[in-house]
């Protein structure tokens, strides 16, 4: 800092009081390190050239049947939470629908969804794909969700979901804990000690 700003600092600051200690206020500082997102978010207000996060493939997609059921669960999810997944027994926190979504549109709105889902600490979301029955190649994008979503490491399990809330033309999505939700979960536990 220059001499010339520091003086300039000190003239602006001519009758500011410090705050008090009892209206001070303090957060819990993270260690965990920034998502791929939030550093992009940063990277962009910061000017600097961003490259796209989305790691999202879309190459060669293994074709699914457009009334077949589509699911993946990661190594080390219980298999009670994934039954209760499956069953539609998690409230769905928040709903993404793909209907009438090019290649292109999809690609983008699962990844931003799944990473602003995590971000605000939700657990259980809904992907809205479709059947895809009338669609050329059959089960488009169904199929290229079933690809994304195993490639997304905040992605614990997925399963096509219950007939009333779609059926095989949706998918509910259980995401990995974000730091907060960690936090949270830990100081509730701690209190019952």
């Amino acid at each position: 800092m220059s001499e010339d700003d520091f003086d300039f600092f000190k003239q602006e600051m001519i009758g500011v009081a410090p705050i008090s200690q009892k209206a001070k206020v303090t957060t819990p500082i993270s260690t965990a390190s920034p998502s791929e997102s939030q550093l992009a978010r940063r990277a962009s207000a910061e000017g600097n050239d961003v490259l796209n996060p989305n790691v999202l493939s879309t190459d060669f997609v293994e074709p699914v049947d457009p009334l077949g059921i589509i699911c993946f669960k990661r190594d080390g999810v219980q298999e009670g939470v994934y039954r209760k997944l499956r069953l539609g027994k998690y409230e769905i926190h928040c709903v993404l629908d793909l209907h009438r979504k090019t290649l292109k549109e999809a690609h983008n709105d699962v990844f931003d969804f799944i990473m602003e889902a995590v971000e605000y600490g939700l657990r259980t979301v809904m992907i809205l794909h479709g059947k895809g029955v009338q669609s050329d190649p059959p089960a488009f994008l169904k199929s290229h969700v079933n690809k994304w979503l195993p490639q997304m490491d905040d992605v614990l399990a997925f399963h096509s979901a219950q007939k009333h809330q779609g059926g095989v033309g949706a998918v509910y999505v259980l995401l990995r804990k974000g730091e907060q939700q960690k936090l949270k979960n830990k100081e509730r536990h701690e209190g019952r000690r």
